[in-house]
């Protein structure tokens, strides 16, 4: 069996829903399960929604209501009749999502978060596999919330591998075509989670896996995996085969064409994943797969915006210890402060972190009662894999750098 994963831009509109049935009468479908994201922006656009549940309820409904005019559109262009059942089963999510923002009483965010965010994902497969009925393109649509069972840890979930293996096994027909939803579970109790932003990735790995596929192939809007991201460099460059190590190695460090917990049961498995375009499908794109002489031969440059970077001393002039540095973790655990890089010497500690969940503020107060604390916000963190002098010497210039590491095959600044 096949997975297929594509994402949201690729469904971003109908022109984009017309062309994910291109891609299939290309390059073929026969037992091939497909994992899909939300439209376009729309997860952005729940997120919205969900800042004016908690913060300005005045426009909650009209946050709402930008969601389905988006969606609405999107089905007037590839229905004829609105008397298709696609839109009263779009209106049923709809009606549904209406329903738990009006009689929930939970004040917790996360959880609220997981069970709207949901949505986006569960109204896009079910657009895109009518469509497909439409089309000629027989499919099965699958509740992913009924085969991925996680823990409760809502917005980044972790997986109960022995239950999902169990459903995915008993429920999943391999000899027809399913669509599902990316990025979503279901905890113990049937409440929904997610596995953290953009991980529909994971979700077709989590898939390949329990179903010992023969290949996942992520439909992306670049040719494959580059040796940079073009919105920042200039000059990427595809890279035609790489290895399981170094796709971990570049998803660990932040490079967002494959999610980091993606590669982990592919490589279990030796299951091949491909990274192509889904503009031009029958093109090479990139292949992952086991071999240690599939290095990239050319620096491979990441960068993470946004970060946090915390300069930790002692207030009473003595040494940072392993006491110090079990105790700063426990409290980035805590806050939920996702670590990419640290640095210590004998009186400081310096890290540099994702504040995603955006708990820095409470962070900052615990550790300021305990440390002399400098805090710089909106830094970046680039990292270089193989890099050559010539590389660092062009990406330093003009920059003030805060922190810089340099390990064996991996260099990492932080800079303003």
């Amino acid at each position: 069996m096949k997975i297929f994963k594509f994402g949201g831009a690729s469904v971003k509109d109908a022109k984009g829903v017309k062309n994910v049935v291109e891609v299939l009468e290309t390059v073929g479908y026969d037992n091939t399960l497909l994992v899909v994201s939300a439209m376009g922006k729309t997860t952005n656009a729940l997120e919205e929604v969900i800042k004016n549940y908690f913060r300005n309820k005045e426009e909650l409904q009209s946050s709402l209501q930008e969601v389905k005019k988006y969606h609405n559109e999107i089905l007037l262009e590839l229905f004829e009749k609105e008397s298709h059942p696609v839109f009263w089963k779009v209106d049923g999510l709809f009606a549904e999502l209406s329903s738990f923002l009006g009689r929930n009483k939970s004040p917790n965010y996360n959880f609220v978060y997981d069970q709207v965010i949901g949505f986006g994902e569960l109204i896009s497969t079910t657009i895109i596999s009518q469509y497909m009925q439409e089309t000629g393109i027989k499919n099965t649509w699958l509740d992913v919330r009924n085969f991925i069972k996680t823990d409760a840890t809502y917005r980044d979930a972790n997986v109960d591998w022995e239950s999902t293996q169990q459903n995915i096994t008993e429920g999943v027909n391999k000899g027809l075509l399913n669509i599902t939803q990316g990025f979503l579970g279901s905890d113990p109790n049937n409440f929904t989670t997610t596995l953290g932003r953009e991980g529909s990735d994971y979700t077709a790995a989590i898939f390949a896996y329990c179903l010992n596929a023969e290949s996942v192939t992520i439909w992306k809007d670049v040719p494959g995996v580059l040796n940079a991201d073009p919105r920042y460099f200039e000059n990427a460059r595809l890279l035609n085969q790489i290895s399981y190590t170094e796709a971990i190695e570049l998803a660990f460090y932040g490079a967002s064409v494959i999610h980091p917990k993606t590669l982990q049961p592919l490589q279990r498995k030796e299951i091949p994943l491909y990274v192509k375009s889904f503009v031009n499908p029958t093109e090479q794109g990139t292949s992952v797969s086991k071999g240690q002489d599939l290095e990239p031969h050319v620096p491979c440059f990441i960068v993470k915006k946004d970060q946090v970077l915390l300069s930790l001393s002692s207030l009473d002039f003595s040494f940072i210890v392993e006491e110090n540095i079990s105790e700063i973790f426990k409290l980035l655990h805590d806050h939920r402060m996702k670590v990419d890089v640290i640095q210590n010497s004998a009186i400081s500690f310096s890290v540099c972190a994702d504040n995603k969940f955006n708990n820095l503020e409470g962070l900052l107060n615990i550790l300021k009662a305990k440390f002399k604390v400098e805090c710089e916000e909106g830094v970046s963190l680039y990292t270089v894999r193989h890099a050559t002098q010539e590389a660092l010497e062009e990406l330093e210039h003009g920059k003030d750098i805060l922190l810089k590491q340099r390990l064996q095959n991996t260099v990492q600044l932080v800079t303003r």
